[in-house]
């Protein structure tokens, strides 16, 4: 009995080992890596995360700033797993929440394709994270990463850091455009004050 016993915990150990390595391979494991000075390390599996949302064109500036190069870039929005299913049950993002924008060229001729506009080369991407831990204020962060796959921490002077608190739907995010997710944040009374006093006032 002692050796089944020590046999059974053995495959479980096993188990769970081979798991763990599966998830960090598929790029779902928790929460952000920094280096020793404090940069932070771009996930290399992001695209295997949940994927949220695309745009194309977007600016939160005035209309009449989008420079014709903007207009042609696809935003797409990556959240890791855990993350997304702990807004499905509570419609807020815990700690270690780690979202990706992926800037991607827009393209229209190409192939077979006659008319409209697909994805083409990465032009940047843009990491947020949710650090109470590390960062002060309201505990988030952003990231911007050129050729590199480590970056700094971009200053709190940047928009970013004023913008997203007050726009944002659920918690410095973005969620108005994320369609998956909004009324999820509805249902949970999780909406951002500001965001709704703000939508009202635009007639939204």
């Amino acid at each position: 009995m002692r050796i089944k016993i020590l046999l059974f915990a053995a495959i479980a150990a096993t188990t769970v080992g081979l798991i763990t390595d599966r998830a960090a391979e598929s790029g779902t494991s928790n929460g952000p890596e920094y280096t020793k000075d404090d940069q932070l390390q771009l996930p290399s599996h992001y695209r295997e995360w949940i994927f949220l949302s695309s745009g194309l064109g977007m600016f939160y500036g005035p209309a009449e700033n989008l420079s014709a190069d903007r207009a042609q870039m696809f935003d797409n929005v990556f959240v890791t797993p855990d993350a997304y299913r702990s807004f499905l049950q509570t419609g807020k993002w815990p700690e270690k929440t780690m979202f990706v924008l992926e800037v991607r060229r827009a393209a229209s001729k190409g192939s077979i394709n006659n008319a409209g506009h697909y994805q083409s080369d990465v032009e940047g991407v843009e990491v947020e994270v949710k650090d109470s831990s590390r960062f002060s204020g309201n505990g988030w962060a952003f990231f911007g990463f050129g050729k590199s796959s480590v970056a700094k921490m971009i200053p709190t002077t940047a928009t970013c850091y004023t913008c997203h608190p007050t726009r944002g739907a659920v918690d410095n995010t973005f969620v108005q455009f994320y369609p998956t997710l909004l009324p999820i944040a509805k249902q949970k009374g999780t909406l951002n004050p500001a965001y709704v006093a703000a939508a009202a006032a635009e007639g939204h």
